[in-house]
């Protein structure tokens, strides 16, 4: 079922302008209505009746990628990301049918069913290991499918699976609590060394790791789509997978901890659904003040706030305080850091040209600090920045925060 538009949310903004030049599809359209006050303006055209949900406001909202950073900018403190929500989810019941809409509902359907989700990236694998893909590269015909071109470019060579233990026991000095550790749709298939590292960090923080065997999607992309009812049923199904008695759930996905962290205002007077997701934490909170014994890592890096942790959790600097722990390590500022790179979810697959133009102001912009690496906190961003270097035959390392965090600890001797 569709939310309705908080009129009262949509009347707060006064079109001050100050969200434009923050907001990564203005500063690549420059098209006043693929602005953020541009698309209230339609929102509140048609919850007024002055305009229908035509093609063309379809449009303009897909064209947003759900960033969020007018919210950080906006003075009037409008909740942009809700409203985007709202309004989505009315298109997705009511709204036409688009191209676009379709290839959403598909990605959905096979992206976030965790057997079509393994048999997705089974395929995938089979295609990249038998050599099927260079035969492909070379008919030309990804040229003349810009989706699939963007799909095939993101995914250059898929890791082998693995499978955490359902229990970690504490390895730290004294034990401090129990952390459920959400695997992730994403990051599972394409990042399991990214949950391994962040299992092993926690063990080693004081921390006995639970993780729920058969976890499904966290419903994150389903809510940016609009598709509201598999969002609830999804929220649901992973909150009862992990025990009640958990003081802490463990996210290492900026997007999937941002949704989690928002459960409960779509599913208020649900006591376990609130309770879940009050105990939600991005990784970088939690091991912040954690002992953990680092050792010298000779390396210069770059961090890029990921959307969803800069805009939605408003976690800045706690990723960075944490790698500032690493001796050895120099962090070097990035400019625009907090600038969608053009992930944004499917939205790269979706809206290929947009997403790559973003992606090569983000690249251009890790040329100029000079870095060996760069770092961020979100699967998404990590396939993105990694795919815009590996096209330029750059000489740079992409990783989550918690990569180099177990590199320090692995080189002291501290994680098996």
């Amino acid at each position: 079922m569709a939310i309705a538009l908080d009129r009262d949310d949509l009347r707060r903004c006064v079109h001050c302008g100050i969200c434009l030049p923050q907001c990564p599809t203005y500063r690549v359209l420059g098209e006043e209505m693929d602005s953020p006050r541009g698309r209230i303006y339609l929102m509140r055209a048609v919850d007024e009746g002055r305009l229908d949900m035509t093609p063309t406001y379809a449009r303009h909202l897909d064209l947003c990628l759900g960033c969020r950073a007018c919210e950080t900018a906006c003075p009037a403190g409008v909740p942009f990301g809700s409203l985007l929500e709202a309004a989505r989810s009315q298109l997705a019941d009511h709204g036409p049918r688009s191209r676009t809409a379709l290839l959403r509902r598909m990605f959905h359907t096979f992206l976030l069913e965790a057997t079509r989700t393994s048999k997705l990236f089974g395929g995938l694998r089979l295609y990249q290991r038998s050599g099927l893909s260079r035969v492909v590269r070379r008919t030309g015909i990804l040229k003349r499918t810009p989706r699939l071109r963007a799909m095939e470019s993101l995914i250059s060579k898929l890791p082998a699976t693995e499978t955490l233990p359902e229990r970690i026991a504490a390895q730290g000095r004294r034990t401090i609590g129990r952390a459920g550790l959400l695997t992730g749709c994403v990051q599972r298939e394409l990042f399991p060394d990214v949950n391994r590292d962040t299992a092993r960090l926690l063990s080693l923080a004081g921390f006995e790791v639970v993780v729920p065997p058969g976890q499904r999607c966290c419903g994150a992309l389903d809510l940016h789509a609009g598709f509201v009812d598999d969002f609830r049923d999804r929220a649901r199904r992973l909150t009862a997978m992990f025990p009640p008695d958990l003081d802490v759930i463990v996210v290492n996905a900026a997007g999937c901890g941002a949704t989690m962290k928002d459960y409960g205002r779509f599913m208020a007077g649900e006591p376990a659904v609130e309770a879940f997701a009050a105990k939600v934490k991005d990784v970088s909170e939690v091991l912040l003040d954690a002992e953990l014994p680092l050792t010298p890592l000779a390396l210069t890096a770059t961090y890029h706030d990921a959307c969803h942790l800069a805009h939605a959790q408003r976690i800045r600097s706690e990723p960075r305080r944490l790698l500032g722990r690493i001796p050895g390590l120099r962090l070097v500022p990035l400019t625009d850091s907090d600038l969608c790179c053009g992930s944004a979810g499917v939205y790269n697959l979706l809206e290929p040209e947009v997403a790559g133009r973003l992606l090569a102001q983000k690249v251009d912009r890790i040329v100029e600090t000079g870095a060996a690496a760069g770092v961020t906190g979100n699967p998404g961003c990590l396939m993105q920045i990694a795919k815009g270097c590996q096209e330029r035959g750059l000489d740079l390392e992409v990783v989550h925060p918690v990569t180099l965090l177990a590199r320090s600890a692995q080189a002291a001797g501290e994680l098996s």
